[in-house]
């Protein structure tokens, strides 16, 4: 029985060219590579990605309703419903009905909620920092973003 000779380190190497001009590809990997660094950097405080952009755009819009922040982040509505229910549950956000739509919620964070979202902030702002640098600062990250914005 012939023996077959085992591949050197080069011969194993898998072949990846034609996924690594990909674009749809390659932004899946960096989103999977961000979202990996989020949670590791997030695991102390129990926060996933989509409840931090939901803290942020209440933060920044208080009284708005529901609907609207949903649709803002592309979240379906009943997805939003449950995660909202969470965040409430932790003392996070509340739900008030709208003064112009008593049939809508309008959402704020509690005194707890502007606490707690100050140090994810600050959290954030380390992490982002850091990202920008792996970029190459500033300019690079605004360009990235110029580009991005294009496939939207």
């Amino acid at each position: 029985m012939p023996t077959v000779a085992s591949p050197s380190p080069a011969e194993d190497a898998l072949e990846t060219g034609a996924t690594a001009s990909i674009v749809g590809y390659r932004l899946r990997r960096a989103q999977l590579s961000v979202f990996q660094k989020f949670h590791a950097v997030f695991e102390e405080l129990k926060l996933r990605p989509a409840e931090y952009s939901v803290l942020v755009l209440i933060a920044d819009n208080p009284g708005r309703k529901q609907t609207e922040i949903a649709e803002a982040l592309g979240i379906k509505r009943a997805n939003f419903v449950t995660l909202v229910h969470g965040l409430e549950e932790r003392g996070l956000v509340e739900r008030v009905p709208s003064a112009n739509d008593r049939r809508a919620n309008a959402l704020h964070l509690t005194r707890a909620g502007e606490a707690f979202l100050a140090h994810a902030r600050a959290v954030h702002t380390a992490m982002e920092d850091e990202l920008v640098a792996r970029l190459g600062g500033a300019q690079a990250r605004d360009r990235l973003l110029a580009l991005l914005d294009r496939l939207t």
